[in-house]
């Protein structure tokens, strides 16, 4: 690829970037309220905490972060597919979400479990 020389924090995103800022900041406030009020309800905290990590990375590319905001963005939102309020079920959707995440970026977040 004829870019990978840039270094993605220097370019201007405009808009883009602020509202990443924006969602990014969202994320990190709200994590950990909904992981502390659902971490004994779900099987995948490792894989949140693995995401945000890989998230507050200086390293990662912006672009590649606002894919992991977005889904803990859906993780943290108590209104989306399936309430989370539904017994053993609330949580699939929230699930789905983060798994097609860890998928699409795959080997990249094995050095963010256990840090």
């Amino acid at each position: 690829m004829e870019n990978d020389n840039i270094d993605w924090r220097e370019v201007d995103y405009g808009d883009n970037r602020d509202k990443f800022e924006r969602d990014k900041k969202a994320v990190e406030e709200g994590l950990w309220e909904t992981l502390e009020r659902s971490g004994k309800k779900i099987s995948f905290v490792k894989d949140v905490i693995a995401l945000f990590k890989y998230m507050t990375d200086n390293r990662v590319q912006w672009y590649r972060k606002g894919i992991v905001v977005g889904a803990l963005v859906y993780f943290m939102t108590p209104v989306d597919a399936i309430p989370d309020i539904a017994p053993l079920i609330g949580y699939l959707d929230d699930l789905g979400v983060i798994t097609a995440t860890l998928r699409y970026l795959g080997s990249e977040l094995i050095p963010y479990y256990g840090k």
